[in-house]
Formats: C-alpha cells, sequence, structure tokens
C-alpha cells in the first residue's frame, strides 16, 4: 500500500461531480432529479459553466403532490 491509499484526499465543504464535463466541482447547481421506484431520488448536479448549458430540469420541490 502507498499513502495516497491509506490517506485519500477528502475535499471539504459540498462537492459534487459535474454530469457534463464529469470533474469535481466546488460550486454544484442542481440540474436533474431522478425519481427512483425503490428508495429515494437522486439529484444530478453540474458546474456552473455547464448548469447554464443544461438548463434546470425538474427538482423534488418542482414536483406536484397528489395527496
Amino acid at each position: 500500500m502507498i499513502a495516497d491509499e491509506l490517506f485519500p484526499v477528502v475535499l471539504a465543504g459540498r462537492v459534487a461531480l459535474c454530469i457534463e464535463c464529469k470533474t469535481v466541482t466546488r460550486a454544484p447547481i442542481p440540474v436533474r432529479w431522478i425519481q427512483s421506484t425503490s428508495g429515494p431520488g437522486t439529484t444530478l448536479y453540474a458546474c456552473p459553466d455547464h448548469a447554464v448549458k443544461l438548463g434546470a430540469g425538474p427538482t423534488p420541490e418542482d414536483e406536484i403532490s397528489t395527496r
């Protein structure tokens, strides 16, 4: 084992993988929400550069409640 395997880099704060460029961004913007049939949904994020191109998709707050 090498030191990098024993002590992985831990990023502080809120970070996410951009769905367009596949890089880690420290300023993630939610652009899509995928509903799951067997548990909570998944939010997909984009970096600020690609968020404008992708546009905002539905988020859990956009869901219309039928109750």
